[in-house]
């Protein structure tokens, strides 16, 4: 290994994900309701070199699989990510994350008129993926940066 390189430990089971858009990677731990608190072990690095991206941010987090719902958001931010998981310190499965055309009960709308920010209603929050964001289905607010400061922790 060269002065160069990155080296980080790998892991016996959970998620790498590759690819993260360059300064990212605190975004996908907020997206994923890390904070250090939950007693995982997490190995992060940001802004390291990339020939695809120039430049990416890595996450790794051991001891856990991500839920689709997961990896349908963190796509909204990290459009070229691969997700590894690794079982074994093997790599068991590797998927490229897709753009969902929406993302459902994830998401809080930020309008407060929003019928789905109400307390005496039961409805679950949609938002269709557009371009500029993600649009609320309900009241038609984009959210356009900082999607992770919208996710829902229910």
């Amino acid at each position: 290994m060269s002065d160069h390189e990155l080296h980080v430990a790998k892991i016996r089971d959970g998620t790498v994900i590759d690819h993260v858009t360059g300064g990212q990677a605190l975004n996908v731990l907020s997206i994923l309701g890390i904070d250090g608190s939950e007693g995982l072990g997490v190995s992060v690095g940001m802004n390291v070199p990339s020939d695809r991206l120039g430049k990416k941010d890595v996450v790794k987090v051991e001891d856990r699989e991500l839920s689709q719902s997961e990896v349908d958001v963190i796509s909204l931010i990290a459009p070229e990510a691969t997700i590894n998981i690794i079982r074994d310190y093997d790599v068991a499965e590797k998927n490229r994350v897709d753009r969902p055309d929406s993302v459902v009960g994830l998401l809080s709308c930020p309008n407060r008129n929003c019928i789905t920010t109400g307390s005496n209603e039961p409805v679950e929050t949609k938002f269709s993926v557009v371009d500029e964001g993600v649009r609320c289905t309900y009241c038609g607010t984009i959210i356009r940066d900082s999607l992770a400061d919208h996710i829902d922790p229910e």
